[in-house]
């Protein structure tokens, strides 16, 4: 078990890779679906509220900073003219899981209720970003993506007291941000495609 003051440094590592994004953004060289990065910040903050009412410490900071970062993103790609804002059906379903969550959360007064509603809206909306990253890895850069593996990595290694408030969020978000550093890094789906020509 690490310091708990790295979770700190976690977010910095994180907040330094979201900025590099932020202006890739603003210069256009970035296409972001306003929508899904509406998601990735609405689903942490849920997430984030029930942690502080289960009482997780400073690893419930990284969940708010994973909630912050996506939506300067998102304020971004207003300047961005090659953003753009579609609902489609995983979106919608994205909103109404966190809805439920909050819906659930409040007649049971269960805060893992909103976490789990969490975790699975998270997913959903990251899901197309894992498959781009898979066959289009060259629409992406992967430092971000690493720096929020480490922000995660950095979270679980100071958890001292394991319940699922604690670790359940950053778990499933450093996962899920390692596949997509992975894919892109490893350019992993060309290389199978090319396999097969």
């Amino acid at each position: 078990m690490l310091p708990q003051a790295l979770v700190l440094l976690g977010i910095l590592i994180n907040g330094i890779g979201t900025a590099s994004y932020f202006i890739d953004t603003v210069k256009g060289k970035i296409k972001p679906n306003k929508v899904t990065f509406f998601v990735w910040s609405f689903a942490p903050f849920i997430a984030f509220l029930a942690q502080v009412n289960k009482g997780v410490g400073i690893q419930s900071w990284m969940t708010l900073s994973v909630g912050i970062f996506p939506l300067s993103i998102f304020i971004a790609s207003f300047v961005n003219r090659k953003a753009y804002w579609k609902l489609n059906t995983r979106d919608i379903s994205c909103g109404i899981l966190s809805l439920i969550g909050l819906f659930l959360w409040y007649i049971t007064k269960e805060a893992n209720i909103a976490l789990v509603f969490s975790i699975i809206s998270e997913g959903l909306a990251t899901l197309p970003t894992i498959i781009k990253s898979y066959h289009n890895p060259e629409t992406e850069n992967a430092w971000p993506w690493l720096a929020s593996v480490i922000s995660g990595t950095l979270t679980l290694l100071t958890i001292t007291s394991w319940s699922f408030a604690t670790f359940a969020f950053p778990l499933f978000y450093t996962f899920e941000m390692f596949l997509i550093f992975l894919f892109v890094q490893s350019k992993l789906g060309k290389r199978t495609y090319s396999l097969f020509l």
